[in-house]
Parts: structure tokens; sequence; C-alpha cells
């Protein structure tokens, strides 16, 4: 994977790839919220209209036989009477192969999408995956998802050819990459909103990030647990692993930060969904507002995905949640050296299944934004 301290072409640049005339989908772990999402979009894109997705239950539960309809799960993916209604399969190796599948999405546990990835991709079929099996390079950073690789050289070899998928840092790579690791919905939020900052040399990082960041109970997944609970998240607000995140090892590697350069803390919002990360920056330099927002403007002029708001408006999570948009807006002190920037997006869309579709997109040649306006 590559970072901002890596050199880049610009990510403005337009993918050079004959565009695919229809792609065969699949989507493993469809029973969550993001696989859900994913149903979604996928059966409302018009370049799937044809090539309907096969949807598949956790492959972790591949013993399990039978059919069960998808509006059984996600009851709001119901198709009207007289259509016929998509269902979720157990998963098999000769059923795959017989649709034809070419590009799989995985909506799985991070340790089922580290095991599993490697044959997917032996069969040929390209792996944009939704956890964090391969989204990190450094060792140290990874070990947080406590993964284990049963061929360790095979591991490390996928790791190295793995793409981050961030479409607004790394487009030509995603559209020829087999293996697409999906960014984590924080850590998009706070990579979009610093990643032009960084570039342009503007962060005083002697003085260090704060990010302070909050996201819908959505953000802990289905499953419940005693913090997502009614009782306890309802009328609440609370922080959370405040120096061991899983998601800070994405920025670090993205952005080229040192971990004393940055402080990210995440708190619980009583919301469904959605994520606001306010972050707390000192520039090297007096800057003027509308030098802000030109930096701003300038690297995200050709990401469709990414609104800016002119200072002094900025982003609410209202104005995002079930969109596919990360929007960015800033505040700078009289003094021209303090701002603040806050960052929007939906946790299950643009920071998860949304920026997945993106990600297909891409890899298709298609139009990056399709089927998620």
């Amino acid at each position: 994977m590559q970072s901002l301290t890596t050199e880049l072409e610009s990510p403005s640049r337009a993918c050079l790839k004959q565009p695919l005339a229809a792609v065969r989908t699949a989507v493993a772990g469809v029973g969550g919220y993001a696989g859900g999402e994913l149903a979604r979009l996928l059966l409302a894109h018009p370049r799937l209209a044809e090539t309907k997705p096969l949807f598949l239950g956790r492959i972790a539960d591949d013993s399990t036989s039978g059919r069960v309809p998808l509006e059984q799960v996600h009851p709001q993916l119901a198709l009207g009477e007289g259509r016929r209604q998509p269902e979720i399969l157990a998963f098999n190796w000769n059923l795959i192969r017989e649709a034809g599948t070419e590009i799989v999405f995985l909506a799985l546990p991070h340790e089922n999408s580290r095991e599993w990835a490697p044959e997917w991709l032996e069969h040929g079929v390209r792996v944009i995956d939704l956890s964090g099996a391969w989204r990190l390079d450094d060792p140290a950073n990874r070990s947080v998802y406590k993964l284990h690789d049963a061929d360790a050289s095979l591991g490390e070899s996928l790791q190295r050819e793995s793409v981050y998928g961030c479409p607004e840092l790394h487009r030509e790579e995603i559209a020829a990459a087999r293996l697409v690791a999906n960014p984590g919905c924080y850590a998009t939020s706070v990579i979009l909103a610093l990643a032009p900052l960084l570039r342009a040399g503007l962060v005083d990082l002697d003085h260090g990030i704060v990010c302070d960041a909050k996201s819908g109970v959505s953000g802990a997944g289905k499953a419940a647990t005693a913090k997502t609970h009614f009782m306890y998240a309802a009328d609440n607000l609370s922080a959370y692993s405040v120096f061991g995140h899983r998601h800070t090892g994405e920025m670090l590697e993205q952005l080229g930060l040192t971990p004393d350069q940055i402080q990210f803390t995440p708190h619980l919002l009583p919301i469904p969904r959605g994520i606001l990360s306010t972050i707390y920056v000192r520039l090297a330099r007096r800057t003027e507002p509308a030098q802000i927002e030109s930096c701003l403007r300038a690297f995200y002029s050709a990401s469709p995905m990414v609104r800016i708001h002119a200072t002094p408006d900025l982003p609410q999570i209202q104005h995002v949640v079930r969109t596919n948009y990360c929007d960015l807006g800033f505040e700078l002190d009289k003094d021209g050296k303090r701002l603040v920037m806050v960052s929007c997006l939906d946790n299950l869309l643009k920071g998860a299944s949304g920026q997945a579709v993106q990600n297909m997109n891409l890899m298709c040649g298609w139009d990056e934004a399709e089927g998620l306006k």
C-alpha cells in the first residue's frame, strides 16, 4: 500500500482502463449492517441490472444448508409483489464458480477475511474486503486484529499486493487491484480531512494533531453488546479505546504520521449511524481561510464523493446520513494558525459499503460515483 509519504501520481488523474460492460458480484456475510447496505446498493446499481449479485451467509457458517429470503434478514430490501425476491445462499465453491463471480465483497470478521481472501483470489475472483484484515502494512499496527496466516509467506505477499481502498488517495492503484482493503469508517473521516493539509505541508506536526471523533451505534456492528445496548447508549456519550483504537494505524500509515504526532479519541453517540470528527491542527505558518479552502478544493477537484463547505459553514451528520458523501468544513482562528477541521460521513456508506461500491466502480472502469448518488 502507498501512503502520503510515497511519491504518488496526482489523485485527480483519470484511471486509464477499458470499462467492463457488466460484472458478476457476490457478497459474503450479507447479514450484518454493512452487508445489508451492500445488498441494497448492488441491487439498485445500474450496471448490475442483468447480473444480479449473489448473496452468501458468513463463510464461517457454511455448514448450514438451504435458502433464506433476503427480506427475512433485511426486511427493508423486500421487493414488491410479483417480483422475484433475492435469497441468501449457503456458501459453496461450486455455486460461486457456476455463477461466474468476478468480484466478491467480504463483509466478514477480520479473521475470516484474512483466511479466505487468498482462496477467492486463487479462484480468479477479485476481492474487496470490508474488514481490517488487509488494511495495515506494519505488523505492529496489524497486531490489534490478532490475525494468523496459515501460510505466512502467502499472507505477507498478498499484504504487499493489497491496495488501501481510499479512492481519493489511491484511485489508479484500486483500478488495477486484485485485493482492495476497504478503509475503516473513523479512518476515512480523519484521513480525508487531513490528507490535503499534510500533502501541502501546512501542518505544524511538532504541535501534534488532536482528533475527537463521534460515531453512531451501528459502527460497533450488529451483534449486541453491553455497551451498545439501548440502556447504555441512549441519553449517553462515552469515550472508548483512547490510546488503542484499531483505526489509528490506518491514519498513521496513510498520512505518514508517527504515534506522537496524532491523538485519536473515539466516542459513542446515541444515534443509529453517522460520524462527526473534529480535528484540531496548528498550522506551520500564518494562513488565510481562502488558502485552506483552495487547498481542499484543489485536492478533491476530481473526487465526486467529497463535498467542501465554505467557512464558517460546518458539516453536520444529518446532511450526510444515508449518502456516500464525506463533507469537510473548517474554521480558522483570527491568528491564522489555529485550525479546526470538521469531517462528517455515514459510517455504513462512505465509511463501509458505499466506499466498497465506489471501489468496485473503479475496478470495473466505471464512473466511481455510479449507483451512489
